[in-house]
Parts: structure tokens; sequence; C-alpha cells
């Protein structure tokens, strides 16, 4: 007779996972068995989790990744490739998170980069951080944007505040002098309390050429470069395999 005020109290107390294992409880006879601390942990659970499956689609969703498919676990180390055993190792244990270290991850067109970027990202994700995908192009389109309409600053705090922010496509086409500005306004903010992920088509090595104003490229650079893990992925096209297949 209790059952349902108790219910209908543990919705009202938004603790839905924990009503609805207290009712499959109620059918399972052998849970009787159980001991009442036993019973109370596996009801816990059963919230606990929950909350933490709704938090990490709300993180999954949030980050508006590129490949939403991508995770670490699908991917390949090798040596030829460019991604030994070890550093793979090391950048899947997620130390990178807390220590606000970069990672850079350069190669030719299809071998890999965005999908490498965002299974970490969503690794972070799966760790708790807030993540946000961008594609460097359409993030000044963005920026742009909220200049005009007056939430430049609002923008601006957001992505400060995203614990791993990746920036696809760094390097394609040629710089503005506004974009070099807002590039190392995004950057700034971020230096050393975040991480940022950016994947390239150039080497590193070409960066300092591609921002093209030798001041702003010497401090754009010394907020990724130097703190940073650097990936420069090798071998044929993936995206050539997917279309003979």
């Amino acid at each position: 007779m209790l059952q349902q005020p108790t219910k209908e109290k543990l919705h009202s107390m938004r603790l839905s996972a924990m009503a609805t294992a207290w009712e499959e409880h109620a059918r399972t006879p052998k849970i009787a068995d159980l001991s009442f601390d036993e019973r109370f942990a596996m009801l816990v659970d059963a919230e606990y989790l929950a909350r933490e499956n709704r938090r990490l689609k709300r993180l999954l969703r949030d980050a508006e990744f590129r490949i939403t498919e991508a995770c670490v676990e699908d991917i390949k180390a090798s040596p030829e490739h460019g991604l030994p055993q070890a550093k793979l190792r090391q950048l899947v244990q997620g130390g990178w998170i807390g220590e606000h270290l970069n990672i850079l991850i350069t190669g030719a067109t299809g071998v890999g980069k965005s999908f490498m970027a965002c299974a970490l990202g969503q690794l972070a994700c799966r760790r708790g951080y807030k993540v946000a995908y961008r594609r460097l192009p359409r993030l000044f389109e963005e920026i742009s944007l909220a200049k005009a309409d007056g939430t430049y600053s609002k923008l601006m705090a957001k992505l400060a505040k995203v614990e791993v922010l990746i920036l696809d496509d760094f390097g394609l086409g040629s710089l503005r002098e506004v974009q070099r500005h807002d590039l190392l306004e995004v950057l700034e903010d971020r230096y050393g309390d975040r991480s940022t992920i950016v994947t390239s088509q150039l080497p590193t090595s070409k960066w300092h050429e591609w921002v093209a104003d030798p001041t702003l490229a010497d401090a754009i650079l010394d907020r990724l470069v130097h703190n940073a893990y650097k990936i420069d992925l090798e071998g044929p096209s993936k995206r050539k395999d997917k279309a003979i297949s």
C-alpha cells in the first residue's frame, strides 16, 4: 500500500531510475534474500548510472562532433602510421586533459586526423569533461556573427570554459588580419588552463608561414606548440579505401 506514494515521492525528487529499479525489485522474489544494505546499494547504483548516462549523452550532444561514432578503442597504434603504441597509451590514459596539454595532429588528407581528434574528444566526454568541436573556418564565421549580434563576449567565454576544444582543419586557406587576432584571443584565454586539439594538413613547421604575421605567429604558436603532444599521421587515404570497397 505504501508503494505508490513512495514511487510518487521518488519521481518528484527526480529519482526516476531509483523508482524504476524499486518496482523491478518488487517483481523479483529472490531480491528478498538480500540484506537491506545490499538492496539499497542496488537502488543507488541504478540512479547513479542513469544520471551518468544522461550526463554523457548531454556532453556528447553539446560537443557537436563531426564524427559521432569515433572512439579511442577504434584507433590502431602503428609506428608506420606515425602513432606508436606508447604514445597512444599516453593519450588514452587522459592525463593530458588534467595537465592542460594540447594535441597537434598533422598529416595528409584522409589519414584519420579528424577521427582521432573526435575520438579523443569522446574520451574526454566519458571522463566527464566538457568538449567543443569546431572546424576553424566555421569558427571564424561564428566569431564574426557574434561580433555583429553582440554575443561576442558570451561566445569567447564559452570557448574559454570548455576543457577540451577541438580545432579541425587548421591551416586551410589564408588568414585575414582580424582572424589572426581572433585565433590568438581564443588560444590566449585557454593557455595553461585548458587543452586544445588541433588537426592540420600542414606540418607544424609550416604554421608560422601560414599565419603570415611574424609577431602574431610567434604568439599563436607559443600557446599551441610548446606544451603539446605532436602526432604526424602517415599512410594512404582511408577515404580512398572506403570508396574502393
